[in-house]
């Protein structure tokens, strides 16, 4: 959530030194994995418990639920670029939205955006996550079967949504995907049906359909040689090192690491990364609970807590950062992006989004329900 925060931040250059840019895959599969994993405990015990026509109830409560929220995250942040250029500055914050679309246009902008067919760049990832969850009904009918279905299910889906792939296949005809604008072709940044792959990873992992990996010399050996063998191929590799070969891979096989359907080599390098935090952490987190780790435990203790809550109340805290983001951004136009100004901002914000991340907790503790003890 703090990384995603400080990428999306205009002029922010701390956004260029993200674990992201060391290799392909970025907070993004994180954030869908653990959606995932999330989803497993939330929903399959839904469904464990009361069956499959109720735990599909649940589902579309929690995307009605994300459907609301992505509307209000939308107006909400174009209600502070208006105000902004109301304010009235010599850069236009709706233009660099590209939201003047929507309000030249409302009459068919408002209903795209009710039905998302308009969706608008950085305004991807919750309809993403809605499309995703409709998919866990048939994916837990199909476990009821086989697992082997649902492994089908899952990879077919992925390979569809493979555009360029499926070009060079001259299968172009089959490609799944949706639009995100009713006058051009342009489809959703996040292509639900290529991400759906990560975001049932994680869910099949917590549900045992997957073993947990063995913690091994071997496999750490070469979990380690696959991330520093992508870390030459990089975005800091050849902006950084010179590495001018890197950038003309990276052009040439676009696929294998394509964000928009999620590229096979991405999740590959998501895979080797969550393996080797696996295997830092320990199972259910073991080594991360031991106090010590070269910090006084009571500081280790409170890094751990404060990162665990923004973690449990992660839609909340995404949400607050996507208008957070373009403000800071905002704030360094005005200030410019030396040093000290983005060092702030960076902090500051982190700091603002675990203050969200205790008060949404604390809002949902429903404090006024608790009995008076005097």
């Amino acid at each position: 959530m703090l990384i995603i925060f400080t990428s999306h931040a205009p002029h922010n250059y701390w956004g260029k030194w993200i674990p992201g840019r060391f290799g392909f895959s970025d907070a993004t599969e994180m954030f869908v994995f653990c959606s995932g994993m999330a989803s497993a405990i939330a929903f399959g015990t839904c469904y464990d418990r009361h069956g499959w026509w109720l735990g599909t109830a649940r589902v579309l409560q929690r995307c009605w639920q994300v459907y609301w929220a992505h509307i209000g995250l939308f107006f909400s942040l174009l209600l502070m670029v208006i105000t902004l250029d109301r304010i009235g500055f010599e850069k236009s914050y709706v233009d660099s939205l590209a939201l003047g679309f929507f309000l030249n246009n409302a009459t068919e902008a408002v209903f795209g955006l009710m039905t998302l067919t308009y969706v608008p760049n950085y305004f991807d990832i919750l309809p993403m996550y809605i499309v995703v969850l409709l998919m866990m009904p048939i994916i837990i009918a199909l476990s009821r079967i086989s697992l082997r279905y649902v492994a089908a299910f899952i990879v077919v889906m992925w390979f569809l949504a493979q555009t360029r792939l499926l070009e060079t296949l001259g299968l172009g005809s089959l490609n799944l995907e949706l639009p995100a604008s009713f006058r051009t072709d342009r489809p959703w940044f996040f292509n639900p049906f290529g991400w759906q792959l990560i975001f049932f990873t994680g869910f099949a992992f917590m549900r045992g359909w997957i073993p947990r990996p063995p913690v091994n010399t071997l496999l750490i050996i070469i979990a380690t040689a696959i991330t520093v063998g992508f870390m030459t191929l990089s975005h800091v590799a050849f902006r950084e090192w010179g590495f001018d070969w890197a950038l003309r891979w990276r052009i040439e096989n676009i696929m294998l690491i394509d964000k928009t359907n999620l590229g096979v080599l991405r999740y590959v390098h998501f895979l080797v990364l969550a393996y080797l935090a696996y295997a830092v952490a320990g199972e259910g987190g073991r080594w991360l609970l031991t106090e010590g780790r070269n910090l006084p435990s009571k500081i280790w203790k409170f890094l751990v807590t404060v990162l665990t809550k923004v973690g449990q109340q992660s839609l909340a805290v995404f949400m607050v950062s996507m208008v957070l983001s373009i403000f800071v951004g905002f704030i360094l136009d005005q200030t410019g992006n030396s040093a000290g100004p983005v060092a702030l901002c960076n902090l500051l914000g982190w700091a603002f989004l675990v203050a969200v991340a205790y008060g949404v907790s604390w809002f949902k503790s429903q404090p006024w329900k608790r009995s008076a003890t005097g």
